[in-house]
């Protein structure tokens, strides 16, 4: 049975890296839920419901409101979410880097102490 999620209040704050771009990540909180996105499939616009990993982080990572990253990328929340699932996850720092574009944008993830 698939896993239900509450749609995400906004603003929506996607985080958005160019290729070979990093940044790291001190997480507070976060939660799972979803957003709709607008996107035009052959010659049509549609609006599609999406999975979002809501990252809330420290002024460190981000020092502007709003205070959290919404993450789409579904390969970088399978590698987020189990680390987060930790009880000591805000023990860590999460440096993630891009790599080329989308739809085939990948990434890398590495867990570094506080």
């Amino acid at each position: 049975m698939a896993e239900e999620f509450r749609k995400l209040p906004g603003p929506i704050e996607f985080l958005e890296l160019g290729d070979r771009e990093s940044v790291d990540l001190r997480v507070v909180s976060w939660e799972r839920g979803t957003t709709e996105i607008h996107t035009t499939r052959r010659g049509v616009e549609v609006t599609i419901e999406i999975p979002v990993l809501r990252v809330h982080v420290t002024t460190v990572t981000k020092p502007y409101p709003p205070m959290y990253y919404d993450i789409s990328s579904k390969t970088l929340m399978a590698q987020l979410v189990p680390l987060l699932a930790r009880p000591d996850f805000r023990k860590w720092s999460y440096h993630v880097t891009a790599y080329g574009v989308a739809p085939r944008k990948r990434f890398t993830l590495e867990r570094r102490p506080l």
